[in-house]
């Protein structure tokens, strides 16, 4: 023991000496080699090819590659990335000082650049990983959104797959009527070289439909106090549901298909990263404010001059808006979309998202929908299984950390991005 803490002491003091900038690179190192290199060392392991998700799945389908599955993660994901990391620590740091002098927007393109070809380099070993990785990004737009809600706001809402919905359908209805389907609106097809240029339009008019959608929720809602908004949410989930199952014009419970293949992991990521910054902006502006002191106290912030009824109806509509654009992207992605797919199974994966990452965080819901999506994912070759130990972890989660993992945490770009300190006081 006496030899053993030294070195993990200074192990632990060499890690916390690694800036972002270096754990990126790390990571950048890492998926260049599985790009690589990935293959022959999965070979020589003993793997019969590249493990889709860190090897969790081989684990699950076949217990007796239980170690080979955790060797190749080690000498292709922990090793480079802790190596590389250390080894770039002082370069990274210098780096780190000089960009965090410029404007902010400077070392935030530079952080989200090394991250998104990292991100593009893992998704081009299979398509699997790029489908992933996509439904990934979207499900983080979709918990940040509902956490506004549940988290900042301190209501209960159970509309967000009603809201996914109508900007899925949407979005949907505008691509394939005037880009793929002549007879959705019986006009001539636009030149579909337009298409990708229009595509924005296309989610930003789902994100207003999902919005007027709120609307019709939030006005007799926000009259009263108390559980009302779950039952009336609950109920415009049902209706819209059954509204959609019912209209043939966007071909009822058969679902649409057909839509173009413009959500890329470029776009899928751009589009995530805008409502990151939106909505991070938006919870720490005045009005996130007034939301945090209508969540503690509604009849104080009334009495602070707060207007409460405006401030929820306002962050209830913007919350709407991101999910409908979410579905929007949800819809091209998969480039399928049924009335089935935003139900009760729907709401209750992203309130385990919302709960699991943590109220009242950015930090939170980010944690929380990539854990739950990989995780679910991950568990796969489990089927039904799968369905009694995400419960049960969100159990654990909710008895030892009732308001989740990284809760109350908002993202301070400037914080993240700056070099660090050993214990020393040295970079």
């Amino acid at each position: 023991m006496p030899d053993t803490m030294p070195k993990t002491g200074k192990l632990r003091a060499a890690f916390s000496r690694v800036p972002l900038l270096g754990w990126l690179l790390g990571i950048l190192a890492a998926v260049v080699i599985e790009k690589y290199l990935g293959t022959d060392l999965a070979l020589g392991v003993g793997l019969p090819k590249i493990p889709a998700l860190f090897g969790i799945d081989i684990m699950l389908k076949k217990p007796l590659l239980v170690p080979n599955a955790f060797l190749y993660t080690l000498l292709i994901y922990a090793l480079p990335v802790g190596v590389v990391g250390v080894a770039t620590a002082p370069l990274a740091n210098r780096a780190a000082a000089a960009l965090i002098r410029l404007p902010i927007t400077v070392p935030v393109i530079v952080h989200l650049a090394l991250f998104y070809v990292s991100m593009h380099l893992w998704a081009e070993v299979s398509d699997y990983r790029a489908l992933v990785l996509r439904l990934t990004l979207i499900a983080v737009m979709l918990t940040l959104s509902l956490n506004v809600i549940n988290g900042y706001m301190g209501e209960f809402s159970c509309s967000h797959p009603g809201f996914m919905a109508l900007g899925a359908y949407c979005a949907s209805v505008v691509t394939v009527g005037l880009f793929v389907d002549k007879g959705m609106f019986g006009i001539d097809l636009l030149p579909e070289g337009m298409g990708p240029f229009l595509f924005p339009v296309a989610l930003l008019a789902g994100g207003v439909l999902a919005a007027v959608g709120a609307l019709v929720v939030a006005v007799p809602s926000f009259r009263t106090r108390g559980d009302y908004l779950a039952i009336i949410s609950l109920a415009f989930l049902f209706i819209v549901k059954s509204v959609i199952e019912n209209l043939e014009f966007v071909r009822g419970p058969r679902g649409m298909s057909g839509q173009p293949d413009w959500a890329g992991l470029p776009t899928v990521f751009l589009w995530t990263v805008l409502c990151v910054w939106t909505i991070n902006n938006y919870v720490r502006s005045t009005l996130g404010k007034a939301m945090n002191a209508i969540r503690d106290n509604e009849l104080a912030a009334d009495a602070m001059t707060v207007d409460t009824r405006r401030t929820k109806m306002v962050g209830f509509l913007f919350a709407a808006f991101w999910a409908g654009v979410a579905g929007g992207l949800f819809a091209h992605v998969l480039r399928y979309v049924n009335p089935g797919t935003f139900g009760i199974q729907q709401l209750a994966e992203v309130l385990a998202m919302v709960y699991f990452g943590g109220l009242n965080s950015v930090y939170g819901s980010i944690v929380g929908a990539v854990s739950i999506s990989m995780l679910g994912e991950a568990l796969r070759p489990l089927e039904i299984f799968k369905w009694i130990i995400i419960p049960l972890l969100l159990i654990l989660v909710m008895i030892y950390r009732p308001t989740g993992l990284v809760a109350f945490k908002d993202l301070d770009a400037e914080s993240l991005l700056r070099p660090k300190q050993g214990p020393d006081g040295g970079a």
